[in-house]
């Protein structure tokens, strides 16, 4: 690819994970070598969240199977590399402060941009729930994902009654009277995501089962929701709650939030409490301090966008992936259809397409698959929660195939998974219940 100049425009992305990668390469894709584009994160790799639960309990490093270098990758595509901590936007300059964070001790530098697109994901608040440090477990990340791998692979569990659910999740206003299908809105959600939830409430069962443990009756799995899952929309949810009361899981709803974790179990803010030796919590999402207050934030620091994720007040910021308001819930299948669009917007701005080929705005679609353990998982893909029609569930053999190969083919193609893979994916998983 040809050189840019420093004239040219200056796309600068912030984060790099899901959203920030694929918001880096759709640019670049539909923009062309016309633009300068610049990648900060803290970190100079991405982590593949999704598959770090199937590693925990199949007793696998995901340390060493669920990271992919970024620095090479967005080379590729001639995209600089930045690892920084980012600690102010100034979005009346269009700059950016941050700190190199390569080596300890590092001084602030300012970067300026033309377009911004803010994909830094959210702070998950474990620091917020008492107890949690000493009693509680999560697969949110290496770290956390390893802990519990030990705990439960080397001796750790004694076979006593696991928790597993989710922590309060303060939304924020950004997204009010945002209507993505005719007749329905962006929902107030009272859990940041919770597929991941129901994946290690169904996979622990059958690791129990495998190691002579027990089964489903010793895993209570809770929500500070009405029904758990509610993204996921009252249709497939019903199905969900109904085949797993039928195989023995305790189910609490409306706990409101986690009061405190104790050694011997969890104690929610509506007074009740659950008996537990393992409790696998899923935090509050909050937003990174240095958003929190600028005027292109909502009251609780997600950024507010419209449904061609731009902000309304300052039309060169954008949004994509959890730090944007629309974004409910906290879902990597709605950030990658919101990378899209932002890619498109820029290239639209830049003289590169036209606005029927970029103004399709963001009709969010609820696309989870999840391990069931034992070779099984389940696929989820609807839209009813937002005002749309669509509500499928499926478990078997193919979802649990489909999820493990997307990995492998989102590593093998740098993060650039063609478009038919989302298609086939859906003939795959609904053609098959087996």
């Amino acid at each position: 690819m040809s050189s840019n100049t420093s004239a040219s425009p200056h796309v600068l992305v912030l984060g790099g994970n899901f959203a920030g990668l694929s918001s880096a390469q759709r640019v670049r894709q539909f923009a062309g070598p016309s633009v300068r584009i610049t990648v900060i994160d803290r970190k100079d790799y991405l982590l593949f969240v999704p598959n770090i639960p199937a590693d925990v309990f199949e007793d696998k490093d995901p340390a060493l199977r669920q990271r992919m270098d970024l620095r090479h990758v967005l080379a590729e595509d001639d995209i600089a590399f930045v690892q920084g901590e980012v600690k102010a936007i100034d979005v009346e300059r269009k700059q950016v402060e941050f700190v190199p964070n390569e080596r300890p001790g590092g001084e602030t530098q300012t970067i300026g941009y033309d377009y911004l697109v803010i994909a830094v994901g959210n702070r998950l608040a474990f620091d917020a729930i008492e107890g949690f440090a000493e009693h509680g477990h999560t697969v949110a990340d290496l770290f956390h994902g390893n802990r519990l791998r030990e705990y439960l692979h080397r001796g750790g569990y004694r076979g006593g009654p696991i928790a597993i659910g989710s922590a309060r999740f303060h939304q924020g206003n950004g997204a009010k009277g945002l209507a993505p299908y005719p007749g329905g809105k962006i929902p107030d959600a009272l859990a940041a995501c919770e597929g991941p939830p129901v994946e290690v409430m169904l996979s622990m069962a059958t690791w129990l089962g495998k190691h002579g443990q027990g089964g489903p009756d010793k895993v209570t799995v809770f929500t500070p929701a009405e029904l758990i899952a509610e993204d996921a929309g009252e249709t497939v949810v019903k199905q969900l709650l109904e085949i797993a009361s039928g195989m023995g899981f305790h189910y609490v709803n409306k706990t409101q939030d986690i009061r405190r974790i104790t050694a011997e179990g969890i104690e929610f803010a509506d007074g009740r409490s659950v008996e537990a030796e393992v409790k696998i919590v899923f935090p509050d999402w909050v937003a990174h301090d240095f958003l929190k207050g600028l005027p292109i934030c909502d009251d609780m620091g997600f950024v507010k966008t419209d449904l061609l994720m731009r902000n309304p007040d300052y039309p060169t910021v954008f949004a994509a992936g959890d730090a944007a308001a629309v974004t409910v819930p906290k879902l990597g299948a709605i950030g990658h259809q919101q990378t899209e669009i932002v890619g498109r917007q820029i290239a639209k701005d830049l003289g590169a397409l036209t606005a029927e080929e970029a103004d399709k705005p963001l009709q969010p679609i609820v696309y989870c698959i999840g391990d069931m353990g034992g070779g099984k998982a389940f696929y989820i893909r609807s839209n009813t929660w937002y005002g749309g029609d669509t509500a499928v569930l499926k478990m078997g053999r193919m979802p649990y195939f489909l999820k493990m190969r997307y990995r492998d083919l989102f590593f093998q193609t740098h993060g650039k998974t063609p478009d038919w893979g989302l298609d086939l994916a859906e003939l795959l998983a609904e053609g098959h219940t087996g």
